[in-house]
């Protein structure tokens, strides 16, 4: 498998082609000069296909903001992955928004969030992989993909 990040610019995000990806090599936009989510956002009506975001999560930015953003974009575009990143705790935020990505009530503790019967509804029409970045990793459930190579603006992880 194969995960594709294109870092670029918000001037860039209206002028990119209509990129093809599948379940074993999808992409994931990752905005290096504003708020990915909402970038993505105000164009997704002139996209097709699957895509993915890549989104930096903090005390600022929480796992719950994140769901919300990654929801909302579901019902815009089709989203199919979200990688989350942070300073620390990565796969503890990807935990909360995988699992408030959900139809089901949320209760759980981790070491970024306290949630207590919460619901996100509605989910996203279509499930939505969440992945943790770890340096030069990015991980799902045992799926652990390494930093191959950078062209460009696109970095690949493979297994």
């Amino acid at each position: 498998m194969q995960l594709a990040r294109l870092d670029v610019s918000g001037a860039e995000l209206g002028d990119l082609p209509v990129l093809v990806s599948d379940d074993d090599r999808p992409v994931v936009i990752r905005v290096n000069d504003g708020d990915t989510a909402i970038m993505v956002a105000g164009v997704s009506a002139q996209w097709s296909g699957s895509w993915g975001v890549w989104l930096h999560a903090s005390e600022d930015y929480s796992a719950g903001l994140i769901a919300r953003d990654v929801k909302t974009l579901s019902h815009l575009l089709e989203i199919d992955h979200v990688v989350v990143d942070a300073e620390h705790d990565a796969s503890a935020y990807a935990d909360v928004v995988a699992a408030l990505l959900t139809d089901e009530e949320v209760t759980m503790h981790n070491a970024v969030a306290t949630i207590t019967s919460a619901y996100n509804r509605p989910a996203p029409p279509r499930p939505i992989t969440v992945w943790s970045a770890h340096e030069d990793e990015v991980r799902h459930a045992s799926i652990v993909l390494r930093r191959a190579e950078t062209r460009g603006a696109v970095t690949y992880f493979r297994d």
